[in-house]
């Protein structure tokens, strides 16, 4: 396990306190994947409602609050597969 994978895992529990309600996955890179869902966020690669796949420099940047979630996608730099409104909700939970 990398360790920007276990960085981010634990900026996102701090950021969806209460968990998510559905069922994502963050693509990082080479580094590997984070799994969201009602119990929190844990490194894993299982399937999702909704798939993000970014750079490890964007993710970083979403999670610092420096890039909007939504320009991110608008730019290429954030790709999203599968339900585009739950992908919607996880980056309100995000900002």
């Amino acid at each position: 396990m990398s360790n920007v994978i276990n960085t981010a895992v634990a900026a996102l529990n701090d950021k969806i306190e209460g968990g998510f309600d559905g069922l994502a996955k963050f693509v990082v890179g080479d580094e590997g994947s984070i799994m969201i869902d009602n119990d929190g966020a844990r490194a894993g690669d299982d399937d999702a409602d909704v798939t993000l796949t970014a750079e490890a420099d964007v993710f970083q940047s979403i999670l610092e609050g420096e890039t909007n979630p939504t320009a991110a996608f608008m730019t290429g730099k954030l790709k999203i597969d599968g339900d585009m409104g739950m992908a919607m909700k996880l980056a309100s939970t995000l900002s």
